[in-house]
């Protein structure tokens, strides 16, 4: 077939237009800043699980991802390491984002990993043997992975609804794995928050009494009242909105584990996870924990519409001040990039 003039020319237009749009949808899509750092407190976490799902099945790499992670005592080290400026991002508590906006620092949380807190607080069995209610707290010693972390903020509003302050108890910084642990069986601390599997390695041996369990979605609404988005991850807003691409990754690397925890058998989980995260090397307690929180996994990334209301009023229960800040919450959290990722990976 041969062309007149006019229909070659068309012809070249259509090819020089389908050109150029093909190369302004690859730059569209080309990460600015491929090597991210990410802090995070207490990475053997279940609480942190969907990260480690992301990490072990290489999908920040199918992204164009360099991802290094750094492991920190609790959340609140993991948030001071990025306000330092070592670390780009955080897998950490979306309250920290309310936090900061108070202090006029923003940080936007961009994907939900978990839909309930997972934190148990618990009574030493050993030092607290006749333990009643949040009141015999009074004067106690408690640990929490850090000073200022969810697990602090769970337990400030707990004995904030029993007519106490933070001030009533010290918070004791334990950490996230074996040393949380060896510090209610020494005797260190009269009470525990934590995750799992710290939790459930305690609760074989009989060694702490729950006192506030939120685990599952029924006990997280009963205790706060609302839906309460727990880990994700989140950034200055200064950095999503200089890297919106490589935000975009990120994301859909998450979504994709998400995604991928849904459908996961208990096989699957213990072939992916590290070895050195099941603490008492028992894969069936591993997965016993696992199971008790799995329906807290957030299954699309999104955060709860009502979550971020839900917790504004945890936060102002204790802290006297929140209550004359004027919190922006749209600007604490986007769904922009779980959707997308969500049309990517069905």
């Amino acid at each position: 077939m041969r062309l007149n003039l006019k229909q070659f020319a068309t012809v070249l237009a259509l090819l020089v237009a389908s050109y150029f749009s093909l190369n302004a949808s690859a730059a569209a899509q080309a990460l600015e800043k491929p090597k991210i750092s990410i802090a995070v407190g207490g990475k053997n976490l279940i609480y942190h699980l969907p990260l480690t799902i992301a990490e072990q099945l290489g999908y920040f790499k199918n992204e164009g991802l360099q991802v290094e992670i750094s492991d920190f005592a609790g959340g609140a080290k993991a948030l001071q390491a990025m306000v330092g400026g070592s670390a780009d991002v955080v897998s950490g508590a979306y309250e920290h984002t309310i936090d900061m906006q108070a202090k006029n620092r923003p940080i936007v949380a961009f994907v939900l990993q978990g839909r309930a807190p997972q934190i148990v607080l618990a009574a030493n069995n050993k030092t607290m043997p006749n333990y009643k209610t949040v009141a015999d707290l009074k004067g106690k010693k408690i640990g929490v992975t850090a000073p200022g972390s969810s697990t602090s903020i769970m337990v400030s509003y707990v004995l904030a609804k029993a007519g106490l302050k933070p001030s009533d108890v010290s918070f004791i910084g334990v950490g996230t794995a074996a040393g949380a642990i060896s510090a209610v069986r020494s005797g260190q601390i009269d009470a525990i928050a934590n995750v799992d599997p710290v939790i459930s390695i305690l609760e074989q041996n009989n060694e702490i009494k729950t006192i506030v369990d939120t685990r599952t979605l029924k006990d997280t609404l009963d205790v706060f009242g609302g839906p309460m988005p727990a880990g994700t991850l989140y950034a200055p807003e200064i950095f999503i909105e200089k890297y919106p691409n490589t935000t975009q990754a990120l994301t859909n690397a998450m979504v994709r584990a998400l995604k991928w925890l849904q459908k996961a058998t208990p096989s699957d989980i213990i072939k992916v996870v590290p070895q050195n995260y099941l603490l008492d090397d028992s894969a069936q307690l591993y997965i016993s924990a696992f199971l008790k929180v799995r329906e807290a996994m957030s299954p699309d990334g999104l955060f709860p519409e009502a979550g971020p209301e839900t917790i504004l009023k945890t936060l102002q229960a204790f802290e006297p001040g929140l209550a004359g800040k004027n919190i922006d919450l749209p600007h604490t959290y986007s769904n922009e990039f779980a959707r997308k990722a969500n049309t990517k990976y069905k």
